[in-house]
């Protein structure tokens, strides 16, 4: 029953993945994002990684995704001249094959070896995210803070600025 339920969430992960890619839409490629992230998040699950579980869909469901709409409903579009598609798709997924065909063997080599080797590295990468790398985590937290509001500043249109202007005035 797991190995199905894993099935279907690494389908829906690749899924949300290529919805992310494929679509033109950004507003649907966030919300295909979620549902990716959200899979992954079930994956961690039924690898009886609840705490992991939890910080995907409470961190990357979450608060990335939130970020990335409020800056997608936030930043003026008549700034920007409509974008075409671009020419380099081509050498795009050429790269990305290149990359599918490095990560594929790579894990076919890992699924050989023993999984004991494995365990004790995921402990000592736990170990060094809570002691070591805490407070570069807490900094990208700021500046992913920094950045959202950056972009509500940027949002802001002169007329706005104009129209409160004219209202001090009139005072």
């Amino acid at each position: 029953m797991a190995w199905l339920v894993f099935i279907l969430l690494a389908v829906l992960t690749i899924g949300g993945a290529l919805g992310v890619v494929l679509t033109r839409n950004v507003v649907h490629a966030a919300l295909a994002l979620l549902v990716s992230l959200v899979a992954v998040a079930g994956v961690y699950l039924v690898l009886f990684a609840e705490f992991l579980a939890l910080v995907q869909v409470l961190i990357y469901g979450g608060a990335i995704i939130i970020v990335l709409l409020f800056a997608i409903m936030l930043t003026r579009g008549s700034e920007y001249p409509r974008i075409s598609d671009n020419k380099q798709w081509p050498l795009a997924a050429i790269a990305s094959l290149a990359f599918l065909g490095v990560l594929v063997p790579s894990f076919l080599i890992n699924s050989v070896e023993g999984t004991e080797a494995q365990n004790a590295s995921f402990s000592g990468i736990g170990e060094s995210l809570f002691t070591t790398w805490a407070v570069p985590f807490e900094i990208a937290s700021l500046v992913l803070l920094v950045a959202l509001i950056g972009a509500i500043i940027i949002a802001r249109s002169d007329d706005d600025e104009v129209q409160s202007d004219d209202r001090e005035e009139g005072n």
